[in-house]
């Protein structure tokens, strides 16, 4: 006969207590309940503190940013009257109609007209007063108008950097009682600084731009990402779908987690002796950054990819193969469209980790002066990152604005392509 325990009884020797139900109205057990609640209150309020610090150093940098880089993107300009007529400029404005007006420019002395219109109008410093580029602007003049230099005009040229930072408030004393003299007179205006965004680099502050590095940095990405991410795909499609379960796998699978952890200058060290020292590839050129880019973008995009190719239910593979489809059926027609959108988030961590990389592309020397912006994928080139590095490490004042108006863009450029990546994914989302 079988015996049965029951609360309070003794079977082999063991006795079994009797349980009571938990008086919860002890003074004990509300002890209890008011330290539980407690320390739940205390989690909430660590989170909601670690949030709002988190915010308040977002806010602090883009204040920061903006109200220092806003400033970038403005610039200081100088009425200069020039009598080109008087001034020694022996070309007849039709030779200055069409293609070859900059080359019939060229051997003119327009630099010198310049510093002697404003020597003239300004005193013995007003050469002082005007960017080194100012006969850039005064030429530009000219060819948009050839009647120019048959009379006088009064032209809006840059200021020199003291002048711009004058009327920007960062300047010394000196330097804002002469922009204060000059705005009494009203020879100086401040307007929308274009060339930052249609120029390259250059060693005066108010003759920078950021559209030479900002082209770097789109074909730099558009070389990493048409490297990465069909190589990054096809490799977690095959270890997830096709790889056999043996050793050889879970060394290549610990080969990849390792890479996606290596530091991005051993990446740059790669591209250096294998692309720049045994293909002979270009210096500098946005191909070869693209591709030492692309090494370091493949493993966070393979890992990716396989954590989002493994999440889709194996009941999906099923009733493909049960309808017929064959093996790259399964894989191409159901579980890629359905692993898209997880693939594509690791895309996006693995592109915007790029974007911002700097130490790759110094090794392979993308650090160089770059005048021009680049005119294909094997020219030489610079991102926007170095360029920031670049100008945060010159001497002159006002580089400070130009580098935080440069991260601005790098910022811009960031958010929109993460936006679009994510339109992306929102675009291929499917629900099972």
């Amino acid at each position: 006969m079988n015996s049965v325990l029951v609360p309070g009884s003794q079977a082999e020797g063991h006795p079994v207590a009797a349980r009571v139900p938990t008086d919860w109205k002890t003074s004990a057990m509300q002890t209890r309940i008011r330290r539980r609640y407690a320390a739940e209150r205390r989690f909430r309020l660590l989170g909601l503190v670690s949030v709002l610090l988190s915010v308040g150093f977002l806010a602090f940098l883009l204040v920061t940013m903006i109200g220092q880089g806003a400033r970038g993107f403005t610039q200081t300009e100088l009425r200069l009257p020039i009598d080109f007529a008087q001034s020694g400029l022996s070309i007849e404005p039709a030779v200055l109609r069409g293609d070859g007006a900059r080359a019939a420019l060229a051997g003119a002395d327009l630099e010198g007209v310049t510093a002697a219109a404003a020597v003239k109008a300004y005193g013995k410093d007003g050469a002082r007063l005007l960017s080194d580029g100012a006969w850039l602007a005064v030429r530009s003049a000219i060819v948009a108008d050839p009647t120019l230099v048959t009379r006088r005009a009064e032209l809006w040229v840059p200021a020199a950097t003291a002048i711009d930072l004058a009327a920007k408030g960062d300047a010394p004393p000196e330097a804002r009682a002469r922009h204060d003299r000059l705005a009494q007179a009203g020879a100086v205006r401040t307007g929308i600084n274009w060339p930052f965004l249609s120029a390259a680099d250059s060693t005066d502050p108010t003759l920078v731009g950021i559209w030479g590095a900002f082209k770097g940095s789109l074909l730099t990405m558009a070389i990493t990402l048409a490297l990465a991410f069909p190589i990054g795909v096809l490799s977690a499609l095959y270890l997830e779908e096709y790889a056999p379960r043996n050793r050889w796998t879970d060394l290549i699978e610990v080969s990849i987690n390792n890479l996606a952890a290596v530091p991005s200058i051993i990446f740059g060290l790669l591209g250096l002796a294998v692309f720049l020292n045994v293909m002979h590839l270009p210096r500098s050129a946005p191909i070869v950054g693209g591709m030492t880019l692309a090494l370091m973008t493949m493993p966070v995009i393979v890992i990716a990819g396989r954590n989002a190719i493994k999440a889709v239910p194996p009941s999906i593979r099923d009733a493909a193969l049960g309808i017929g489809a064959s093996r790259v059926q399964v894989v191409f027609h159901h579980v890629l469209p359905l692993a898209l959108p997880g693939i594509l988030t690791g895309t996006i961590i693995g592109m915007a980790r790029a974007l911002g990389e700097t130490a790759p592309l110094l090794m392979i020397g993308m650090r160089a002066f770059i005048s021009a912006p680049p005119a294909g994928l094997d020219s030489p080139a610079t991102v926007l990152p170095v360029q920031i590095f670049l100008w945060a490490d010159e001497v002159s004042r006002g580089f400070v604005e130009k580098t935080s108006a440069a991260i601005i863009v790098l910022l811009v450029f960031l958010l929109a392509m993460n936006g679009i990546a994510i339109y992306l994914r929102n675009r291929f989302e499917r629900r099972w």
